[in-house]
């Protein structure tokens, strides 16, 4: 079973204005409290980042983490250039279409078999 301080865990590959993370288990409030300062610090360093998700054994929000991702959405929208999605869910790439339309990011899903893919895309200039 995953702790909750092991839902958000900074992947080691992250570099320069590029942030990934793997998220698992049921996402909280206290989850996105902790991160959202890594965000802004970055966002203060770099002007614009990129964001790679890794959704891995990930079962969703809970309510408010829910509203906070919403939030955080709406708050950062002009500061983040990309978002690539990494999963193994029908469902996951199913959200990732979905949110498209409403975001002005860039925003793509990868299957966790081209994690190197979704890394590069994030990357590229």
């Amino acid at each position: 079973m995953v702790s909750e301080k092991d839902m958000f865990q900074k992947l080691e590959e992250s570099s320069g204005n590029v942030i990934g993370f793997k998220l698992s288990g049921k996402l909280t409030d206290t989850d996105y409290q902790e991160v959202i300062p890594q965000f802004e610090e970055s966002i203060e360093k770099w002007g614009k980042i990129r964001i790679l998700w890794l959704l891995e054994d990930f079962h969703g929000w809970e309510a408010k983490a829910a509203w906070d991702d919403l939030k955080y959405w709406l708050k950062f929208k002009d500061d983040i250039e990309r978002c690539a999605l990494i999963g193994d869910e029908k469902w996951e790439e199913w959200m990732t279409k979905l949110a498209k339309p409403f975001m002005r990011t860039k925003v793509k899903y990868f299957d966790q078999s081209h994690m190197q893919e979704a890394w590069d895309w994030a990357r590229e200039e």
